[in-house]
């Protein structure tokens, strides 16, 4: 070891009667360790926050969505054809939709009706894990006296219905008769009734047959839309903008970072502005140490000024106390960082532990649509949030190592 560092490690152990130095120096261990443990926490949080939400809004909401600009598709199976041969894509399903109002008795709800077939994916991830496959049969079977329907749980709240109620649906069509224009409806049954605790779209939707919708809503032949799913979601923009260059105007094709782009490019702003202010935390840290260096060079001018007269160059003096403060941002950055993935990774059970011990609702699923409480630590943010540390604990070093490698030591032992 380099005499530098051993009078580094010597001068964060004051003596008796430098007890205040030594204060001060855990004072700045202790707020780097804070901001540091915070600043993952936060970024874990909110890094976990928005793939809860990605995942509820790609849980009803397609990866790319083909339609075409002011009417129906006349030919889905040639735009699913080439879909198809898109590289990445894995899965393209036309479907109908419709506004329309659901009654039932004297209670109303208004949802958006789609047709769909057996290969969409609410049927397969949203009903099948609820019930059986003989739901499917019965949804799409024609001996049926009304066709079947879908819907979410908290449409059949609000209507008071159950599985094998009947239910009317009305969409914006009207029925011309000999008694003027009177509004279409047609009745259904409900097949099941799915829950999504973590959706926020479900409420909004209701299911039908895709032949029975086209039929209902004056569209056989066509569809509204084509839903594509693709193998890895961060691809939809490169599927969307493929799919955009072989298939020309009026085909509008847009994937779901174009649809939902503003409300993931906030939650990201979000993320940010905590970095920024919780950063805030660290650079008060790193002030502390800046002033825990320049009371040590006022306390050591003449252990400075013996050095020097031994040989010590200046730049060995600025090394001493710039090691120091790398020291100090060690320990607070190791320490932080420790703590706040330890944090991170165990902030549901922490939760679910205080809400049980005092008997407090701290994080509500019902209103966030998560059945955990959301906390991801992504690597390479504990990696910028280190070096960010890390570089303002040593940009703190540099003015009093300056300062004392700039000191005179015949001034110094002047009065000695």
């Amino acid at each position: 070891m380099s005499y530098e560092w051993f009078i580094s490690f010597r001068y964060l152990r004051a003596k008796r009667k430098q007890t205040f130095i030594s204060v001060i120096s855990f004072i700045s261990v202790a707020g780097v360790t804070l901001g540091v443990a915070a600043l993952i926490l936060v970024l874990a949080v909110m890094t976990g926050f928005t793939d809860g939400v990605r995942q509820q809004i790609l849980g009803n909401v397609p990866h790319v969505m083909m339609q075409r600009f002011g009417a129906g598709i006349d030919n889905p199976q040639q735009l699913v054809d080439a879909a198809l041969q898109t590289p990445h894509v894995i899965s393209a399903t036309p479907y109908v939709s419709r506004e329309a109002m659901l009654l039932s008795g004297e209670n109303v709800a208004a949802v958006s009706v789609k047709g769909v077939g057996e290969s969409h994916k609410v049927l397969q991830q949203s009903l099948l894990t609820h019930s059986d496959e003989s739901i499917v049969a019965q949804f799409f079977s024609p001996s049926n006296d009304y066709p079947g329907i879908i819907i979410g749980i908290d449409t059949a709240s609000s209507l008071g219905v159950s599985v094998g109620d009947s239910i009317n649906v009305i969409p914006p069509l009207f029925t011309m008769t000999p008694f003027g224009m009177i509004p279409k409806m047609k009745p259904f049954q409900v097949v099941a009734i799915f829950e999504k605790q973590s959706s926020l779209i479900d409420s909004f939707y209701a299911y039908i047959p895709l032949p029975v919708a086209q039929n209902f809503f004056d569209s056989v032949g066509e569809v509204s839309g084509i839903e594509l799913e693709v193998d890895r979601y961060d691809r939809a923009i490169e599927v969307a903008d493929s799919l955009s260059e072989e298939l020309q105007f009026p085909n509008v094709i847009r994937s779901w970072q174009t649809i939902y782009g503003s409300f993931m490019s906030a939650l990201k702003l979000e993320k940010l502005g905590l970095f920024i202010i919780l950063g805030i935390i660290v650079l008060v840290a790193a002030f502390n140490i800046a002033t825990t260096l320049i009371m040590v060079v006022m306390e050591k001018n003449r252990d400075i000024a013996i050095l020097r007269a031994m040989g010590a160059n200046s730049r060995s003096i600025m090394k001493i106390f710039v090691m120091e403060g790398f020291i100090i941002g060690t320990l607070g950055t190791g320490i932080g960082t420790s703590l706040g993935v330890l944090l991170a990774h165990y902030a549901d059970g922490a939760i679910k532990f205080l809400e049980s011990t005092f008997g407090i609702r701290i994080f509500d699923q019902s209103v966030y649509g998560m059945e955990h409480f959301p906390s991801e630590v992504v690597a390479s943010d504990v990696a910028v949030v280190m070096a960010m540390a890390m570089s303002i604990c040593l940009l703190a070093t540099i003015y009093p190592a300056w300062r004392a490698s700039r000191m005179d030591p015949t001034e110094a032992l002047r009065y000695e």
